[in-house]
This record gives C-alpha cells, structure tokens and sequence, in this order.
C-alpha cells in the first residue's frame, strides 16, 4: 500500500462538530506519573499515538505492569523507587522529545547503565540541554554524538539538589528536572521562562511538594522529595495541537464553522488562538470547567470575510510553538504582510520546522523572506494554486505531513504528500477526522 497521498480538491464549505483525540502531552505525562503511583491509575481517552505507545513500552521495561481493555488504559504505579528491570535495557523513544526527555529525569538514580534511542529526527534533536542539569544532580552520562541519542544514563544513589536556570522555554527540559527533583533529598529550584505547565498543575492536583511563583517572564519552582504518589484516574482531555489543523482549516474555508468538543485550553498552550484572533478569525471557548487543574471548553470557530496580517508578538510564540505551520499558512492568504520573529525553537523540533514552513509557501508561490530565526510572509487572499507539489524528505515529521494537507485542501492545486504514516506520532485519526467535513 502506497505511503503517499494524493489531493487534488479543494474542501467545500462546512459546518460541522468534531471530537479530536486526547492531548498527547497530557497523556505521556500521565503514564509517567502513573507508573511512580502507589495504586492502580486508570485513562480514558488516552492518545493512543506511537509517541504514547511508545511511553507504555519504557515504563513495561522498567517493570510496570500496563493493561489496555474496553479503551481504558490501567497502570499498576510501582512507587517512586520502584523501577525493576535487567541490566542493559534499552528504551526506544521513537520520535517523542517528550518521553525521551521527560524519562531521563526519572532515571537519575538508576543503578544501572540504561540506553536511550530514537528515531532519525529525535537522534538530531539536542539532548545536552537536559544531559547539563540532570549531571549535576549526579546522573552520569555517556553520548555517541555531541548532542543527540543514543545516549547511555548511569543514576546516582548520592543526588544532590540543584539550581538551574532554563532560560529555552523548553517545557520538556523543565519537567525533566522536576521529575529529578522528586527523587533527590532536599529543595531543587529552577527558574523556568515561560513555557507549557502540564506536569506542574498534576503535581499541584496531587498534592506533591512542589511550589511556584510566577514572575513576568519566569517561573519560580521549587521541588522536594517525594515519597508517596498516589493513583491518578484521568479523562484525557482533547489535544488543541491536533484541534489546531482544523481550526485553520476552517479560518482558510469560505463561510464555514466548526465546534470542537471538551478542549484543552491550558493559557501555555493558546499562543495559536491569541494569534488568529488578532488576524480576523472568531474563536469562542463555551462550556469552560476545570479538570485537574486544566481548563477544558468547547472551541466555536467561525471563517472571517476578511484575514488580516499581524505582526507577531513574540511573546506568544512558546505557548504556539507547535502550531506555526499552520499559522504560516493563514498568513499566506491575510489581507498585508505578516512578521514572525525570535523562532530559533522551531528548527529544533522533528524537524527543522521554519525551514519546512518557508519551502511549503514558496512551493505554493507565496513571496516568503526568512532567516534562520524569522519569516516575512506577503499574503494574497485571492491565493489560488494550480500546479503539482511534491513534499517529501521532510524526516516523517507529522506536522509537516498534517500541514500540507491542509494547505491542499484550503489553496487547490495537485498535492503529492508522501510519509502518509507519519501522523501515526500524533494523530493517527486525522485524515478520517477530514472525511467527516466532507460529508
């Protein structure tokens, strides 16, 4: 069976309601607490994405007993320090920054040698940024290449609290160190610029001795020893990274609407709907409620007549890191020009991301200027495309695959989109999710 799609149409204007599956963030990050619970944890709803699968595999490794039945997923939490597992294991990450980031922070007291491995994208991403901070806690590592996997982590039994600053906005860098601190005797402090608080709002909801206070530009945390984590029983919400490409979709379609159902709406994850609010598009959060310390509503979306170009501020762009693909490709059809600055993260993702967004808009034939840092993107709201375009080689990453396929169904013109599998990472419901406002 082939691994290319072929679009030739553009999608008809639709009003429609739609489900998108749970968050992925939220879910790795539920796995991972779970398997340190004393008890049974119990997901519904959990994304069962091979970034996740992928998660459910190390902890099984480290010797979590893991059951998925009737689309609940149980953990049996063997405590803080309880891993038990061989010598020489080796945990595959596959394409997931999140878990093979987050995970070294709850090896930092391994008393084995455990290998770490990934995928071709995840092998380039940079890992120093977390391999720093967990050897001063008294992790010790041992890297085949300068920055990226495999690498090898031996723990410590000795850990010593640390200070760091983390100064990315690197939300996976951040956990990983309050994982560590959660196994470490004393006071871990990290001053954290801005960035997703997932794993903070859980060890908040489950009473963990964790403490923030929260600066302009910074979070203050404070982590202590934890001793006793108890059960987590979880109804994963949506994922707005996935609702993402329908929400564009729909500002790109001509008079159409669109409801998304029981979305996360964490304020470090909105960045891409402050953006397209201020760019024209109606976006209303209805039915708002708290769950475990997330917000969660219904998302309305509705087309605008007219898209207008921003001038990006960059204080918005971590909470919509993973989203600028298709905020670039609004852009392309915004009534001016359009400014994104300050983007050095995104060519540090599965893919060199500002990269892939400025070929994606020249091959469209929008006049595009970008550095290695930002994009100037010319938009044309009479934006129409009649030609053959080719995307591959793009390391499988599946946002540049979902991306494509909404610029085909938005612009026209005949796209072949190869790596069809690679929405498997995230969304392996997403073209079936585009039949339905087709229908």
């Amino acid at each position: 069976m082939s691994n290319k799609i072929i679009l030739k149409n553009k999608i008809n204007n639709f009003n429609k309601k739609i489900v998108i599956p749970g968050d992925k963030s939220l879910s790795i990050r539920w796995v991972l607490i779970a398997s340190l619970s004393n008890g049974v944890s119990k997901a519904q709803n959990l994304l069962m994405s091979e970034d996740v699968i992928a998660a459910l595999k190390a902890i099984k490794t480290l010797g979590v007993k893991v059951v998925y039945n009737n689309k609940i997923c149980k953990i049996n939490g063997v405590g803080v320090d309880g891993y038990k597992y061989k010598k020489g294991i080796v945990i595959n990450a596959q394409n997931s920054g999140t878990l093979g980031r987050l995970i070294l922070g709850l090896l930092v007291d391994s008393p084995n040698q455990i290998k770490i491995i990934g995928d071709k994208s995840l092998s380039k991403r940079d890992f120093k940024r977390i391999i720093n901070p967990l050897t001063e806690f008294g992790a010790s590592f041992n890297l085949k290449k300068s920055h990226g996997l495999p690498l090898i982590i031996k723990g410590s039994k000795k850990l010593k609290p640390i200070k760091f600053f983390e100064t990315k906005g690197s939300a996976q860098c951040k956990s990983s160190i309050i994982f560590a601190g959660i196994k470490t005797n004393g006071k871990t402090m990290i001053k954290a610029k801005k960035s997703r608080n997932h794993t903070e709002l859980l060890f908040k909801y489950l009473k963990l001795p964790i403490k923030i206070k929260k600066e302009k530009n910074f979070d203050i945390i404070e982590i202590s020893r934890v001793k006793k984590i108890n059960p987590i029983n979880y109804k994963i919400p949506s994922d707005i990274s996935s609702s993402a490409f329908f929400i564009a979709l729909t500002a790109l379609s001509h008079k159409s609407k669109l409801i998304i159902k029981n979305v996360n709406i964490n304020p470090t994850r909105v960045g891409m709907l402050q953006i397209l609010k201020k760019m024209g598009v109606s976006i209303l959060f209805k039915n708002k409620k708290s769950y475990k310390g997330e917000k969660i509503a219904d998302l309305f979306v509705k087309s605008p007549k007219v898209l207008k170009s921003i001038n990006c501020p960059s204080n918005l762009n971590s909470g919509a890191i993973d989203e600028f693909l298709v905020i670039f490709l609004v852009a392309a059809k915004a009534k001016g020009v359009s400014f994104f600055k300050n983007l050095d993260e995104l060519n540090k993702k599965e893919s060199p991301r500002l990269k892939w967004g400025t070929k994606i808009l020249k091959k469209m034939g929008v006049q595009v200027i970008s550095t290695n840092n930002s994009i100037k993107i010319f938009g044309n709201p009479k934006l129409k495309i009649d030609k053959k375009i080719v995307i591959k080689n793009y390391l499988k990453d599946h946002r540049v695959f979902m991306t494509s396929v909404i610029a085909a169904l938005s612009f026209g013109g005949e796209w072949h989109i190869h790596d069809k599998d690679s929405i498997k990472t995230s969304f392996p419901s997403f073209l079936n999710t585009l039949n339905l406002l087709k229908k």
